[in-house]
Parts: structure tokens; C-alpha cells; sequence
């Protein structure tokens, strides 16, 4: 699969999370992913599992990327993820064999206040 065809299959992935699609969602995954949350020390084996717990989320999901980088079997995608109105910003990054995600760690960030010392240093950034 080239990088093309990757960017695609992602597209299509983030479509499908966004729209509630559990099915299509989860074609990208090899049906042995592991898929690590390093935050809560969770893991994931198995397409099935992980279809099962995403179908199972209590919150209403939006999501909006930020962007999509990658080439070859790694690739990185940029998105908030609300949470029932609460925004968290997240990191996916999958690595694919044969064109299927295999492994993917997902980070996730609560917003917070910027401390004010700092404020003559920085400007505000739009949160999407």
C-alpha cells in the first residue's frame, strides 16, 4: 500500500469515527491490534475489543482533525476529540503492516488555563 492509498484509508477512518460508523471505522485495523492508552496504562488487544469498547463509549463523540502527517508504515494524525462539550486534545500514531494498523498509541490532553507569568511571551492559538 503506498502513501496514497494510506492517506486514504485514514481519511476514511476519521470520516467514519466522526460519522459513528463503528464498521467502517475499524477496517483499518490488522484483526490483531494492540492498541496502548499510556495515560491510563490501558491496553487493547484485538480488533474486536477495541470495536467493543469504542461502541460502548458513553460520551456523544465529535471529532475535528487538525492534521495528518506520515510515510510508509507510520503515520500521525492531530485531532480533538469533544467529549459530550469537553475538548481533549489527542495524538493517534499507527503504524501499519500490510496495510493495516497494527499498533497505535493514543494520547490524550485536557485543555488548561496557561499560567500568567508567562503571558508576555506568548499570544492565544484557536482551539478547534
Amino acid at each position: 500500500m503506498g502513501d496514497q492509498e494510506t492517506r486514504a484509508a485514514l481519511d476514511r477512518h476519521w470520516a467514519a469515527s466522526a460519522a459513528g460508523d463503528q464498521d467502517v471505522e475499524h477496517e483499518i485495523y490488522h484483526d490483531d491490534v494492540i492498541t496502548d492508552y499510556p495515560q491510563s496504562g490501558e491496553r487493547i488487544h484485538g480488533r474486536r475489543n477495541l470495536q467493543a469498547l469504542r461502541s460502548n463509549h458513553p460520551a456523544k463523540l465529535t471529532f475535528t482533525i487538525r492534521r495528518i502527517l506520515g510515510s510508509g508504515d507510520l503515520w500521525i494524525t492531530e485531532y480533538v476529540i469533544d467529549y459530550d462539550g469537553k475538548p481533549a486534545s489527542t495524538i493517534s500514531i499507527m503504524e501499519f503492516r500490510d496495510g493495516k494498523v497494527v499498533h497505535e498509541t493514543q494520547y490524550f490532553a485536557d485543555p488548561f488555563t496557561p499560567p500568567a507569568w508567562r503571558a508576555k511571551w506568548v499570544e492565544s492559538m484557536p482551539f478547534v
